[in-house]
């Protein structure tokens, strides 16, 4: 039997799971399909680390490690759900919610001073930011939007609100001394090892391969610091929000920090007055206000502090956007609360505004220092600001081919990712002790060398050329020859487009701007174009552009083609899943749209059926896309409100159009299998939505946010008897 790993992660997506993978297993098992889950959710993952401490109903094996020796594998297959990209104070509340479930898991610590805490705060970073995805990427990215969820975005388009006539909103970012002034890049002779060193002291070893492109660069921190002053004094000056967009959970070394200055400098003042009182409470300003609000329970000025802290919300001089304003919950209360690539299309969305502390929309500055990426959000905004607001019944879309293969590029940067300790000079240098890369830096500057193997780069290369052919549109390579990195990915296409027959094909190379300009002209005009992006612009266009024409990036068909052979399919992103949560454990109703779930179900169900060659296989993907173009047609996606039809009834829905088609096949043992199910399915139809509906606006208690009872979740996502019979016969 052929089998299909089914990830088991974390929040939103993690309770749909209940629901939906015994219905997926009732089906597939009829073609010889096994679809086994693993868990490598943040709590497991946690877990796992701690076998000698734990009892042995309690320990969980390191699946991660497993899952990434199965995409090394021809026949590897791996349906992966969105998970969480832990911050420290995520990582610190799933600690402390399965230390209060009786697991003997150690506290992190927060500033590592002995020998003992430094290794547990190296076992800890494995559990930290992106520790899932550079595991199971090894292979390059294929995003795009299936030909019925873009035809349904358009017959049913989602809300865009306008720009003003005369919008003020705008991207700030810095103009020197930042990572992409600073870079600089070299390919690769030979294997051998590297080393980055300060002041001749080896700080990181890295074991380089042939041919791969090595990359170092930094960002000074006072450039920084100078940067964000000046941002806050030029928000008072155009009368904007003001607001910050990183992405501390991916770059969970670099983005922290940078994060961390912001409150300084926002706050500066308070930072001043009670220095020494935050230097006693052991205050950590890149974990953000939120933090340190816990930490002032220890301090008797914690009223004055507060007070003083509040005085800058309410009467500073520049407002600041919030993520809750009801609740005084700002930018800068946790780094994981705003991330860019969730963040800024929402800003656009929304006209360029964000929420201020009066619970209303108004105009802002994006704050995104670095420019390497703020070149792209910043021709965005100015299209809507100089354009108007996108038509989502005509626009085109902007499918993504991104290098991500084999922790390609700053994703995979974590490990050489330093917050300089001393002045000097920062070096990498080759087997031979020869300088391949220098630079001058100083004390708190944030330094980081990032890589691009050959083998992704080729393989990358050979996916555009694949995707141009099918879809016969202009095929854009995203590189700027002045970004040292970009130059020599230049050298690298150009070399290995020569491998291609690319006859009658429309490939280019453009720089970050003048691409996005051209895509939004094509997309303006209701015309397709296919992105072919380095990693980070892979994560950010394929939020950009779905949130835009679809609604949300759930939505897209995410493939990975495995570099071995197998095959990894993406689910879409879960950045409002813990929204959902709340709603779900509030009133029992989970407005969750498992529809990226169906989607790469079918491609890798698809995948299966070709390699196999298996008529079976072949008619049982058929007739999941046409129940996922019926659930499309028919508009089942959940509600958002409590009392009407949400996720668990999407998947009943589901599972009736699915099993009728099968009973429509020409597949005579498939069709005699499910014909009765259909049936059964549909006469009961009123009595399972009544079970399903009866369930809901009940507070539900599933025994824990980060590891969940699993009888008890079960429980609240499988409420309805009869179906639950139905799908358990079959």
């Amino acid at each position: 039997m052929s089998k299909i790993i089914w990830t088991k992660i974390d929040e939103a997506p993690a309770l749909a799971t209940y629901s939906l993978l015994p219905i997926v297993n009732a089906f597939t098992k009829a073609a010889g399909i096994d679809v086994v889950s693993s868990d490598i959710s943040l709590a497991a993952r946690v877990i796992s680390k701690f076998p000698e401490r734990l009892t042995d109903a309690q320990k969980i094996d390191d699946n991660l490690a497993e899952l990434g020796n199965v995409v090394q594998q021809a026949d590897g297959n791996i349906i992966k759900l969105p998970n969480i990209s832990a911050s420290i104070p995520q990582l610190m509340e799933c600690i402390a919610e399965l230390q209060g479930q009786g697991y003997d898991i150690p506290n992190f610590p927060e500033n590592p001073q002995t020998e003992e805490e430094k290794a547990l705060a190296t076992v800890y970073s494995t559990c930290l930011g992106s520790a899932v995805n550079p595991v199971l990427r090894e292979g390059n990215s294929d995003r795009r939007a299936a030909a019925a969820v873009k035809k349904f975005a358009q017959n049913h388009p989602h809300k865009l609100r306008p720009f003003s006539e005369n919008s003020k909103s705008y991207v700030a970012s810095m103009s020197g001394g930042d990572f992409y002034e600073n870079e600089q890049s070299v390919i690769i002779d030979g294997e051998q090892n590297v080393t980055i060193e300060l002041n001749g002291k080896v700080l990181r070893n890295v074991d380089a391969r042939d041919k791969e492109v090595l990359d170092a660069t930094y960002m000074s921190a006072k450039a920084l610091r100078k940067f964000l002053k000046e941002s806050i004094i030029e928000a008072k000056e155009k009368d904007v929000l003001w607001s910050l967009h990183l992405k501390a959970t991916m770059m969970k070394v670099s983005d922290p920090i940078m994060f961390g200055h912001a409150v300084e400098i926002f706050f500066e003042e308070v930072f001043t007055k009670y220095a020494d009182e935050f230097a006693k409470l052991g205050v950590n300003a890149n974990l953000g206000l939120g933090d340190l609000e816990k930490k002032l329970e220890n301090s008797d000025k914690k009223e004055e502090i507060l007070a003083a802290l509040k005085g800058v919300i309410n009467d500073g001089d520049v407002d600041i956007a919030m993520v809750d304003s009801d609740k005084g919950i700002t930018n800068l209360h946790a780094s994981n609360d705003i991330i860019i690539d969730a963040s800024l299309p929402v800003v656009i969305r929304d006209g360029g505004k964000m929420w201020n502390k009066d619970g209303k929309t108004e105009e802002c500055v994006a704050i995104i220092p670095d420019r390497s990426y703020a070149n792209f959000y910043r021709p965005m905004m100015e299209d809507c600001v100089q354009n108007g607001q996108y038509d989502v019944t005509t626009m085109g879309s902007v499918a993504n081919v991104g290098l991500m293969a084999q922790k390609a590029e700053e994703y995979g940067s974590h490990p050489t990712t330093i917050e300089v300790p001393e002045d000097g000079i920062m070096e990498v240098k080759d087997a031979n002790g020869t300088v391949l890369m220098s630079h001058n830096v100083e004390k708190g500057d944030i330094y980081r060398m990032s890589r691009a193997k050959d083998i992704p780069i080729k393989d990358w290369v050979r996916l555009a050329v694949e995707r141009a052919s099918i879809e016969k549109v202009p095929t854009i390579f995203w590189l700027d020859e002045n970004r040292a990195h970009d130059a020599n990915m230049i050298k690298k296409v150009n070399e290995y487009l020569k491998d291609h027959d690319t006859e009658g094909l429309d490939i280019r190379i453009m720089e970050i701007e003048e691409a996005t300009k051209f895509s939004n002209t094509r997309v303006r005009e209701g015309k397709n174009t296919i992105a072919v992006t380095g990693n980070v612009l892979r994560d950010y266009l394929t939020d950009m552009y779905p949130i835009l024409e679809l609604g949300t990036s759930a939505k897209m068909l995410s493939i990975v083609p495995l570099l071995a052979g197998g095959g990894l399919y993406e689910t879409g992103a879960g950045g409002s899943a813990p929204k959902h949560v709340d709603q779900f454990l509030k009133e029992g109703h989970l407005r969750w749209d498992s529809l990226g779930e169906f989607l790469a179900l079918a491609e890798s169900l698809r995948f299966l059926a070709k390699k196999n060659n298996s008529n079976e296989l072949a008619t049982l993907t058929a007739a999941l896309d046409i129940a996922n173009d019926r659930y499309l047609s028919e508009n089942k996606s959940p509600s958002r409100k409590c009392g009407e039809l949400d996720n668990k009834a999407s998947h009943f829905f589901v599972a009736q159009f699915w099993a009728k088609a099968l009973a429509e096949s020409e597949n005579a043992a498939l069709a005699a299998k499910f014909a009765p199910i259909a049936l059964i399915l549909t006469e009961n139809e009123e009595t399972i939505i009544s079970e399903l509906l009866a369930s809901e606006g009940k507070a539900k208690d599933i025994g824990g946010y980060f590891n969940p009872d699993e009888v008890k979740a079960e429980a609240a996502m499988r409420p309805s008897a009869t179906l639950n019979a139905i799908i358990d016969s079959i």
